[in-house]
């Protein structure tokens, strides 16, 4: 087909795939093998089908490079108006995308080809409603009729793999708890949950457990598979197994990382129970197989391990007992022992974290004019010593060392999701707040110590602030809307381009705030204005001044 011209008439297909695609598109890239493999698959089988490459590549030579590694066929990139008359037919506002139709009739069957390629492959042809419906309760009759085996093992594979390289019959997971944990080569949070399981997994086998996990691995290559699968002591699928993909679909699979738990019946307990052992460490294994009665075992154990936190068993491991001050002088905990500590968790590669550590580090030095028993410790996500360096040297306070172990435990314990991040500790030990961050923001150093009851006094001098300012107004900024009074987090005044927080007179319509003294500065101005346009004896309304 290629090289050559091929009329439209003699395309003998009755389904056709319309490819909207381009080389430069990293999304397209990826997807464009799974689709030739499903293209090849139904050629090979017999199936009456077609794909026509539509590209939005910009120039021509990038076009032939792409389309060479293609089997089907393509709108010639020099017809710019029928490249251009198709995206417009078809309502093409991102790439890849797959359009799917009846060769005759026109008929479009779906318009979401990318999704059914990806999760049925070429289960799905021909791509009409009535089969994706019959797909659809195919699976919904799959979990109601759900097996380890139906779960794991394909029509030609009934065996799983070791890391030895030993085929272990599905047959020998039969009544055990069977946890399928979702896998990416060197991403980290996927790296450090399953170093945690391995611990969870090797002590439930030691108290005579019937647990197996089985590695359901997503990467691409065999190379990548090998490499993170050889430090796993469970099972796994085999590499390149499409069960894998498939059980992404199955599972709803959201994010990474991931451990279904399976029960000796074969049925789905939970879909995801990765947050409960990265919440509890290695002490999860107590409350397996994290049914509710096990859970509430662990968050006992959890609130009586916060009832005795100390500052101590926080930043104290093995050895490292200690912090480092400037010039890596270090510093040993106990010298914090009794303070008011924040935890800041942030980084120099952070746009947030660059942008809020001016603050910090202004509130930080008027906390510290009035009160010496307060400090903060750094603890960093940059990626190297050099980043490291150069951020920490522009904080007055203390840092973990880069790459110190305890950061991991920490992000762990207070559930770090993003940076910049402030936890504060009081000077018992205690968690004041995981969110340290937010009255700061509002408060500044009033925010000092962070304790529930100072932070519940602040928040009654904003309410008793606000009760004298109007509900709405307008303003000459943002004449289009009123704005309204609304209580906020953190924003960005658009009158004077300084962060905001608390109040803010808002029009969430338009993404427009202004802080309140920034709007109210000009009903001043305009009471001004008013009084002096207005002689005793008279009143202005609107346009038009009268005598009383």
């Amino acid at each position: 087909m290629k090289g050559g011209w091929v009329k439209i008439s003699s395309i003998e297909a009755s389904t056709v795939a319309i490819y909207f695609s381009a080389s430069w598109c990293p999304p397209c890239r990826r997807f464009t093998p799974k689709l030739i493999e499903a293209y090849n698959e139904l050629v090979s089988q017999g199936k009456s089908f077609e794909v026509v490459f539509v590209s939005s590549d910009r120039e021509l030579e990038a076009f032939n490079n792409y389309f060479a590694k293609m089997p089907w066929l393509a709108v010639p990139f020099s017809d710019s108006e029928g490249l251009a008359g198709l995206k417009k037919r078809f309502k093409v506002r991102g790439i890849p995308h797959l359009v799917i139709l009846d060769a005759k009739s026109g008929e479009v069957y779906t318009k979401d080809g990318v999704e059914l390629v990806d999760d049925y492959g070429i289960e799905a042809y021909p791509f009409t409603t009535e089969k994706i419906n019959e797909l659809k309760e195919q699976e919904k009759a799959a979990k109601d009729n759900q097996t380890i085996h139906s779960v794991l093992g394909t029509p030609t594979r009934d065996y799983l793999i070791s890391n030895k390289g030993d085929k272990v019959p599905i047959s020998d997971l039969e009544g055990k708890y069977v946890g399928l944990c979702f896998v990416v080569n060197g991403y980290g949070p996927v790296v450090q949950f399953t170093s945690l399981l391995t611990k969870i997994y090797e002590k439930l086998k030691e108290v005579g457990e019937k647990f197996e996990v089985v590695a359901v691995s997503l990467d691409g290559d065999e190379e990548s598979f090998s490499e993170s699968f050889a430090a796993m002591p469970w099972l796994a699928i085999p590499h390149g197994d499409k069960v894998c993909e498939k059980l992404a679909r199955y599972f709803e699979l959201r994010g990474l990382p991931t451990l279904v738990l399976i029960g000796p019946d074969g049925k789905t307990l939970n879909n995801d129970v990765a947050e409960i052992i990265d919440e509890h460490g290695t002490d999860a294994w107590e409350g397996f197989p994290f049914s509710a009665e096990k859970l509430e075992i662990l968050a006992e154990k959890a609130k009586a391990k916060a009832e005795s936190q100390t500052l101590e068993s926080l930043l104290v491991t093995g050895d490292l007992d200690f912090v480092l001050g400037k010039d890596e002088a270090k510093v040993p905990v106990s010298e914090l022992v009794g303070k008011t500590v924040l935890l800041y968790f942030s980084a120099k590669w952070c746009p947030p974290c660059r942008a809020f550590l001016p603050k910090l580090v202004d509130e930080y030095n008027k906390i510290k004019e009035k009160h010496n028993d307060f400090e903060i410790i750094f603890i960093s996500s940059d990626r190297d010593q050099s980043s490291y360096e150069e951020f920490f040297s522009g904080m007055p306070w203390l840092a973990l060392p880069l790459g110190d172990e305890r950061k991991q435990q920490l992000g762990k314990i207070f559930k770090i999701r993003g940076i910049p991040s402030l936890v504060a500790i009081g000077p018992d030990g205690k968690t004041l707040t995981k969110d340290a961050k937010t009255p700061l923001m509002a408060h500044g150093a009033d925010a000092f110590p962070f304790t529930e009851e100072k932070l519940q006094e602040l928040e009654k001098k904003i309410e008793e602030m606000a009760k004298g300012w109007p509900e709405k107004l307008k303003h000459g900024l943002h004449e289009e809307h009123e704005l309204v009074l609304t209580r906020c987090s953190t924003y960005g005044c658009d009158a004077c381009s300084e962060a905001g927080n608390s109040w803010s007179y808002s029009c969430k319509e338009c993404d427009f705030d202004l802080h309140p003294e920034c709007a109210l500065r000009e009903e001043e101005k305009k009471g001004e204005e008013s009084a002096e346009a207005a002689p005793a004896g008279y009143v202005c309304e609107g346009d038009v001044c009268r005598k009383v």
